[in-house]
């Protein structure tokens, strides 16, 4: 069964609107729809899975070295842009293969290689900032045995 889009008149009125098209209507049912979309990239993109384990080992790190507050800071704000990028990549992604299908556009390879581009950007400062904060402590630890 084909579900069409309703009319400009009638989407004025948001009880007409087919349900994908519809807002949250509270604040606990957004955060349930934000946290699908979590978990849908938890289940489907092996990425974020490695992106999530990275971060798991780097909180770790960052407790098992005693790193300062102001690091942990630091830590976790890359933490969450990696994330947050690797989830927009993957909403891009879905949309861009919603709109083309399985045809090949040139546009589309533009969009899904620079949001993909975004996340390494991102998932590299991840790691130098990684190797500023822990490698010094590592090797003082190694170096101590």
């Amino acid at each position: 069964m084909a579900t069409t889009v309703p009319s400009s008149e009638s989407a004025v009125k948001p009880d007409i609107r087919i349900p994908s098209l519809q807002s949250a209507k509270s604040l606990p049912a957004s955060f349930y729809f934000a946290w699908q979309g979590v978990k849908y990239a938890f289940l489907t993109q092996r990425n974020f899975r490695i992106d999530v384990a990275i971060a798991i080992l780097a909180i770790f790190l960052s407790c098992y070295l005693h790193i300062s507050a102001p690091e942990l800071v630091m830590v976790c704000l890359m933490i969450a842009l990696v994330l947050a990028l690797e989830l927009l990549n993957t909403a891009l992604e879905a949309v861009v293969d919603l709109t083309i299908g399985k045809t090949y556009h040139e546009l589309a390879k533009i969009a899904k290689d620079c949001a993909a581009g975004g996340v390494l950007v991102s998932a590299i400062t991840a790691l130098v900032v990684a190797g500023i904060l822990f490698v010094p402590r590592l090797l003082v630890l190694w170096f101590q045995r």
